[in-house]
């Protein structure tokens, strides 16, 4: 049976995409130490993220944007990029298991919601993995484009750096306006 594993990243974060990842992995090229991505190093996830495109059946990446996030809401958009992700696989699975308490609504495909899922299922752990890397990795090309923000270290998290930064230089067109910290900021002003 082909089984996807489901997770994302980025759902708190005040700016960026919240992006998903799916992977099916080969039960003939075991992958060792996939975890909960937040329980592991970043050099060991940065190790893992490779490991996990190299021997997996089928791996993908996908995002909803900050847009979409404002438009839907960042539940239905957490949705969208699973099942984006889930449609991008080379090989179409015969069920789905997604890290968290929800099904993902809409998906057309057996699904299962695994609470600590990214903890006890190694296909979770892998997705969980390549969705944080991935989404890290765009916060650090952010902070290139604006090194004031400091999202390199917080992620875009709401991190009091990260508010006094936004008092000091502004909203960037990054921000999700729909989030509370940047819909205040916007109402102030």
């Amino acid at each position: 049976m082909m089984i996807a594993g489901v997770d994302e990243a980025g759902r708190g974060p005040l700016v960026g995409s919240v992006v998903a990842a799916a992977v099916i992995l080969d039960p003939n090229r075991p992958i060792l130490g996939l975890n909960d991505s937040k329980k592991l190093s970043e050099k060991k996830r940065e190790q893992l993220f490779v490991e996990i495109q190299e021997k997996a059946l089928a791996w993908s990446i996908a995002e909803a944007s900050h847009s979409e996030i404002d438009q839907m809401n960042i539940l239905q958009a957490t949705f969208l990029a699973m099942r984006r992700a889930v449609a991008q696989l080379s090989i179409v699975p015969d069920k789905v298991r997604v890290d968290g308490n929800q099904k993902i609504k809409g998906l057309a495909l057996d699904c299962d919601a695994v609470v600590g899922g990214d903890a006890l299922h190694p296909e979770i752990s892998a997705a969980s993995i390549l969705a944080k890397v991935y989404r890290d990795r765009q916060m650090v090309l952010l902070d290139q484009d604006y090194p004031a923000y400091g999202f390199a270290k917080h992620k875009g998290y709401p991190t009091k750096a990260h508010l006094l930064a936004i008092e000091q230089y502004g909203i960037l067109a990054e921000h999700r306006t729909s989030y509370g910290p940047i819909k205040k900021r916007i109402d102030s002003v």
